[in-house]
């Protein structure tokens, strides 16, 4: 299927009304996505894919009063431009460390540990 674009003028006074204007939206079947539009921030958008734009309109009637349908447009996929290919790594690669030749990050050698046995121990406990 073809993703549409309807937009709606939709009587949205305050913010609990544009709320419950994108809830109903929302459920609607194939909507991906909406918006609210415009100056005075009366337009619905809504972008999605089988979404009846009849029907939505109806339910926005009902539950808002005033909705009119201004367009329903088909949404035309940007064409991706070909991407320039990756420069080949550099052949002798840059460290990462710049104030220094180590880097402090790891030791420069394995630490070792050695145990140490003592015969007479000044604490015992049991």
């Amino acid at each position: 299927m073809v993703q549409q674009k309807i937009v709606m003028k939709v009587q949205m006074n305050c913010e609990k009304g544009r709320t419950k204007a994108m809830k109903i939206a929302a459920v609607e079947e194939g909507v991906n996505s909406l918006a609210i539009e415009g100056s005075d921030k009366d337009q619905l958008v809504v972008i999605g894919e089988g979404v009846d734009s009849a029907n939505l309109t109806c339910s926005l009637r009902k539950k808002l009063c005033h909705a009119t349908l201004l367009s329903v447009e088909e949404v035309k996929e940007k064409k991706k431009e070909p991407q320039e290919k990756p420069k080949p790594p550099d052949q002798n690669p840059k460290p990462n460390c710049i104030c220094c030749p180590q880097c402090y990050q790891y030791p420069p050698f394995p630490m070792s540990c050695e145990v140490v046995y003592d015969p007479s121990p000044s604490c015992i406990i049991m």
